[in-house]
């Protein structure tokens, strides 16, 4: 399985198992985010801290997953970002544009908050 989910209290956690979030995932993590917003739950935590690379098919994955949360005024939290993705969200300009935290804990914290 290529994603995994945890459902807490007042949020889900996504964890993605994949080395590289690309063309050939990053329609299954799409699906799981619009099953999870469907069934009611607004406040998403992506785990990428297993995700090494990701290119602009998994970046839309990422921001589809934010406009849902935003648009049914939750939270989207991405947490444990490896560097090239860090890298690949300045470059896009989107740093501003997304929450993201160091960690599942913290950005469990972000929403919490």
């Amino acid at each position: 399985m290529n994603f995994s989910k945890e459902e807490k209290d007042t949020f889900t956690i996504v964890t993605s198992n994949v080395e590289k979030l690309d063309s050939t995932n990053a329609p299954e993590l799409k699906s799981e985010l619009v099953l999870i917003n469907k069934n009611s739950v607004n406040n998403i935590v992506l785990d990428m801290s297993q995700s090494r690379y990701c290119d602009s098919s998994g970046l839309s994955a990422i921001l589809i997953g934010n406009r849902l949360c935003k648009d049914s005024g939750g939270k989207f939290v991405l947490s444990g970002l490896q560097p090239n993705v860090v890298k690949l969200i300045e470059i896009s300009q989107l740093s501003s544009v997304l929450n993201i935290s160091d960690d599942v804990q913290s950005a469990s914290s972000e929403i919490d908050a």
